[in-house]
């Protein structure tokens, strides 16, 4: 299981640019991604490579930020990987909020950050129908 730092994030030229040299500034690194906007703010989604130290800096530099618990889930680079995957959490009744896309960088696959509402669940869930989830 993985923690997600969620940065909100004033929706306006150069924020995003902002954050990431924050983090860069601060020897973090941004496994992976996503960001969602509206019309004035937006929510940028990472898992990184020091959570807490993200929250840390980010938040000295005003930015309102949380730490949520998301499951990364190997998936192999073939059509209809990600497919499965949902239906085996269908099959089990989970609800998925939200994905983006990663790589394990040991094994170079691609990886799945999955938000559902019960991450240890699902990750168990997992786990027994024989995916490796990081």
């Amino acid at each position: 299981m993985l923690k997600q730092i969620s940065i909100y994030a004033e929706n306006k030229k150069g924020c995003l640019q902002n954050i990431t040299g924050i983090l860069c500034d601060s020897g973090v690194n941004i496994l992976g991604s996503v960001t969602n906007d509206s019309a004035e703010y937006g929510i940028v989604r990472m898992v990184v490579s020091n959570p807490e130290k993200s929250i840390d800096v980010l938040g000295k530099a005003g930015y309102i930020c949380k730490t949520t618990p998301v499951l990364a889930v190997e998936c192999p680079d073939e059509v209809g990987s990600l497919d499965k995957i949902l239906k085996t959490l269908y099959s089990s009744n989970i609800n998925v909020n939200y994905t983006y896309l990663s790589f394990n960088r040991e094994s170079g696959l691609p990886i799945m950050v999955i938000h559902t509402d019960d991450t240890k669940q699902v990750e168990n869930i997992l786990i027994n129908k024989g995916y490796n989830c990081i």
